[in-house]
């Protein structure tokens, strides 16, 4: 069959695919195992390969470490991608984070001052959601975005991180998006984040 890119609306699986110059947002659902990055010298899978399939070139806004799971954003926008990652952004991320252990000592250390790589950082926001035999449900809520941040919070409180998923991130949930699945934002999801 041919198609006229410019008349005709061409889908893959239901999926409109992008015209060459149209900009494009997504959110995938980042399973364990992948790293954030566009190709790896190592060879491991990347995340990049999860949304190769969305007409387009994109690149991921913002990183999840190879352990780390859930909200990662993709575009193809510049502007979009300074205006998430400019540290001067005062953008809240919600990760969801099964600990060994969370007594009241280490919740304290979580939500007082915390210093990394010489910076005092932002209070976090901390829930304990739930206290089982041998684990513990936290919700974290942060501001900035330093490497394996979560992880390094929960080192200097003294307890282990068994799973870590960022679930929000500015006003975008993940909700029900399945394991290594993505989808395109919509028209009022992106303007949200614009007009933040």
């Amino acid at each position: 069959m041919k198609a006229d890119p410019d008349v005709d609306e061409i889908t893959v699986d239901g999926v409109p695919i992008p015209r060459d110059n149209a900009k494009v947002y997504l959110m995938l659902n980042k399973p364990q195992g992948y790293v954030t990055t566009l190709s790896d010298e190592k060879g491991r899978a990347t995340a990049a390969d999860l949304v190769q399939d969305c007409g387009t070139r994109v690149w991921p806004v913002g990183r999840l470490d190879m352990y780390s799971e859930g909200l990662l954003l993709f575009t193809n926008d510049g502007e979009f991608t300074q205006k998430l990652e400019h540290p001067s952004g005062d953008a809240e991320k919600e990760y969801l984070v099964r600990v060994d252990f969370c007594d009241t000592k280490a919740l304290r250390i979580l939500q007082g001052p915390i210093v990394l790589d010489g910076q005092r950082l932002a209070p976090a926001k901390v829930t304990l959601l739930r206290q089982d035999q041998d684990s513990a449900l936290l919700s974290i809520v942060i501001h900035e975005g330093k490497n394996r941040q979560i992880r390094r919070m929960c080192e200097q409180a003294g307890i282990r991180v068994l799973r870590l998923k960022r679930i929000r991130e500015h006003h975008l949930s993940l909700g029900n998006l399945k394991s290594g699945a993505w989808r395109f934002l919509t028209q009022e999801e992106i303007q949200g984040v614009l007009s933040e």
